[in-house]
């Protein structure tokens, strides 16, 4: 089964509607599962940057401070000890750490459709025909932007000042992409890359040329599902 919703052009106005399948983007919302994905991918992006010496990596004298007994003062052997100042640290963070989580393609699959159809529910999800520009120019996007959020009555879509919209091509368009660029609020990416993080990062999801990422959408959640099936 499929569901129908309107397509926007760069103008603000109506240019069609556009079939959507139910598997993709009339999917039940479900939290849980959303959560376990994007913390597994936040994990598996995390790279392991601090680091900390312990006693064996410090670099000092091996003499003992000072004689054992007689001179009123604690006992210490070693400089390197972790009470003191310059010495190991214990228990400190350690780069050979490994924070990846292994995220089960069908599992990834469902959140993406879940993400989705949450977004699309919400009414945050808007089609756009296409995107095109002669040339790079952030003040014509700025425009289209402006055009489309007032012609789907979402006006935090051009009125947001960080994390608006992501905007999502079925293809590289160089000539898209500089047009954004410029723009803090705004993201553009392939249909084939986006994933639950991306659409939970931004307000907005808008998707041009709708008949091919759909169907790129649909391909990549029946895809994930069926190799994980097959496993």
């Amino acid at each position: 089964m499929s569901m129908e919703t309107k397509v926007f052009a760069m103008d603000g106005k109506e240019s069609g509607t556009v079939s959507l399948p139910e598997s993709v983007f009339g999917v039940k919302w479900n939290p849980d599962l959303v959560h376990e994905v994007v913390v597994g991918m936040q994990s598996n992006a995390r790279t392991s940057a601090a680091h900390t010496k312990d006693r064996s990596e410090v670099k000092a004298t091996t003499k003992k401070p000072w004689r054992q007994k007689g001179t009123g003062r604690a006992r210490h052997g070693s400089r390197v000890s972790p009470i003191w100042s310059g010495g190991g640290v214990a228990h400190g963070p350690r780069n050979e750490k490994d924070y990846s989580k292994k995220i089960n393609k069908k599992v990834r699959a469902k959140a993406l459709a879940s993400a989705l159809s949450k977004k699309l529910a919400d009414g945050e999800l808007l089609f756009v025909d296409s995107f095109t520009f002669d040339a790079p120019k952030a003040a014509t996007a700025k425009i289209a932007m402006a055009a489309i959020a007032k012609g789907s009555e979402q006006s935090m879509l051009a009125d947001k000042k960080k994390n608006a919209a992501l905007i999502v091509l079925s293809q590289r368009n160089e000539v898209t992409e500089k047009s954004f660029r410029n723009f803090g609020n705004y993201e553009v990416k392939v249909v084939k890359d986006i994933n639950p993080v991306d659409l939970l990062t931004y307000k907005y999801v808008v998707i041009a040329e709708p008949k091919d990422s759909v169907a790129t959408l649909e391909s990549r959640v029946v895809k994930q599902a069926a190799t994980n099936s097959t496993n």
